[in-house]
């Protein structure tokens, strides 16, 4: 039976996850639908708020996300829809922007979800799905830590029950700490009780709809205590009805322009999100499978929200985790749970009237727990080194920006920390194994065999125009640090992989001069193919000569060796 991914789902877009699709999933598939539902829901009400749009939006969200995806998205359990990730990220940007002479900030909301959802469609089309690896994991959790901060200031005041304050977050903060004394102690116990029961749920009692229970018990506390009367704000109950289509009015290109770079930062998050849900859901073996047709699912399901008037959406990795947990095998789970949220809105609405304000504040509270990733956070500490400084800065960078201001500087961050490392290779000394012919990195406990007067030097990288004069000097530095004085300088290649046209001119003037000092290099192990074509084009195997080019190490050394030393040695005598 096919795995839930389903990679050979990937041959074209439309309807791609439901090949192979066998009624024997369909038992399983309706009850993955309903505890999909329970746990959805809530959530969805909640993210709805984080975005600063009515409760209705969120449910529109969810089912515009989930016929989206289950129309172009290719895996087989991925849940879309209104997502607490990206809902902050636009929330702060369109408020922002919510000034006169713009749309409204809903029409704002919806057409930022049509341009999202056409930037993941193109990339889809330009199999971009490399575009959803420009951040690294450090960058990635420091940013999601600055956003769990955004989430939780947001939710401070229905918490404490207080005035929605304006103004940059700490800004609000201050204003928040200021309110502190007048807070109602009964929303602040509904918001902590809450997320408490929701965060106990998902670690004790994973398929239990945590959410949906700690809903039902906040309400149920508020109606037996009376609590309405004692300042608990309440949600407004949904109008019945079928969600229609009212797209945004058509903007001007002035209104594009300017919603375009949050748009391109809504795009990328979601792409990032995206490639690790699926990813992290494939079947055996499908860990790096194209996600292109996954971009344009999540794309669709934006799209359509937008056309319905409500915000963009995203793969959810807590919801799909549900879905794989429950015995889902394809999107009639999420279809099901569409049809559940159509319940909802048609005979529903009027429920919601019975839940606080608090209630959903804590489902975001609970969020913001599940996404700082604290765990991620301590590995990197034991096993990251420095790293645990771009986790720092991320989430700095996002809580003291604006934040979307702040995402797109995390996401140069995160270029930033791949340019270094390329920049600035590692470049490492050999040593011959005791015993073999292998040259290897020396560590602490065995240091290997060194051939006096010979050094086997070795760049980790590409050479290009940005870490050629880096690796000459350590080159330099390595032939000045020698003892005895170096006559033959190996250039062991494996770890280079291509070789740009200003990096083979700077290589082969250094091993000119190293020459004019009479020291012989000889180049090594260029074993890639490209960096071979790359040697043959920009004339470096010419200038360094056919006899002097060696296909390992062992052979560089001995061969080189005798045509470098006047006196050559056996090597017992080395």
């Amino acid at each position: 039976m096919p795995a839930p991914g389903g990679a050979e789902n990937r041959r074209g877009w439309l309807f791609a996850s439901w090949r192979g699709w066998t009624p024997a999933w369909l038992p399983a598939d309706v009850l993955a639908g309903l505890l999909l539902a329970a746990i959805a829901l809530p959530e969805q009400l909640a993210t709805a708020r984080l975005a600063g749009l009515p409760a209705q939006a969120g449910l529109v969200a969810f089912l515009a996300g989930s016929l989206g995806f289950a129309l172009l998205g290719a895996n087989r359990v991925v849940s879309v829809g209104a997502d607490s990730t990206i809902a902050p990220i636009f929330a702060g940007g369109l408020a922002a922007l919510a000034v006169a002479g713009l749309p409204p900030y809903p029409q704002l909301a919806a057409l930022l979800a049509l341009m999202a959802g056409a930037v993941l469609i193109l990339a889809a089309l330009l199999r971009a799905g490399w575009i959803a690896d420009l951040l690294s994991i450090p960058v990635t959790t420091g940013l999601l830590a600055g956003i769990a901060v955004h989430i939780v200031v947001g939710q401070l005041p229905a918490l404490f029950g207080i005035a929605e304050p304006a103004g940059t977050l700490p800004a609000r903060l201050l204003r928040i700490a200021a309110a502190v004394p007048g807070l109602n102690p009964f929303a602040l116990a509904i918001g902590l009780g809450t997320a408490a029961a929701m965060l106990a749920a998902e670690r004790w009692m994973p398929h239990l709809p945590g959410a949906l229970l700690a809903v039902l018990a906040a309400a149920g506390v508020v109606a037996a205590f009376g609590l309405r009367g004692q300042g608990v704000a309440m949600l407004a109950a949904l109008p019945p009805g079928m969600p229609y289509p009212h797209p945004p009015a058509l903007p001007t290109l002035a209104v594009m322009l300017r919603l375009m770079p949050l748009a391109l930062v809504v795009a990328l998050v979601c792409m990032v999100q995206t490639a690790a849900v699926v990813r992290a859901f494939a079947g055996p073996g499908e860990t790096l499978v194209p996600v292109g047709p996954d971009f344009a699912g999540v794309g669709a399901g934006s799209i359509l929200s937008g056309l319905f008037g409500a915000f963009a959406v995203d793969a959810s990795p807590p919801r799909t985790a549900a879905v794989v947990a429950a015995g889902g095998r394809s999107q009639v789970a999420s279809l099901v749970a569409v049809g559940c949220a159509l319940a909802l809105m048609l005979r529903g609405g009027s429920l919601l009237a019975a839940v606080p304000q608090a209630a959903l504040a804590g489902i975001l509270l609970a969020i913001a727990v599940r996404i700082t990733r604290i765990g991620e956070m301590l590995r990197i500490l034991r096993r990251g080194g420095t790293e645990i400084l771009l986790v720092a800065a991320a989430a700095a960078l996002v809580v003291f920006l604006p934040i979307e201001a702040g995402m797109l500087a995390a996401v140069a961050l995160s270029l930033m920390q791949s340019f270094y490392g390329l920049a600035r290779p590692q470049c490492v000394e050999l040593a011959r194994a005791p015993g073999s012919t292998v040259w290897w990195p020396p560590d602490g406990e065995e240091r290997g065999e060194q051939v006096p007067g010979v050094l086997v030097f070795a760049p980790a990288a590409p050479l290009n125009f940005t870490n050629i004069v880096y690796i000459c000097r350590r080159l330099n530095a390595a032939v000045a640090a020698a003892r005895p004085p170096v006559g033959l300088v190996v250039l062991e290649a494996s770890g280079v992989v291509g070789i740009d046209y200003t990096a083979a001119r700077i290589l082969l003037a250094e091993v000119a001069a190293l020459r004019g000092r009479g020291i012989a290099v000889a180049l090594a192990r260029l074993s890639a193919e490209r960096a071979q074509q790359d040697a043959r084009r920009t004339g470096l195997l010419a200038g360094i000569g056919a006899d002097w080019v060696f296909r390992s190490a062992e052979q560089a050394v001995q061969d080189g060796s005798r045509r470098a030393f006047s006196a050559p040695a056996s090597r017992a005598d080395r």
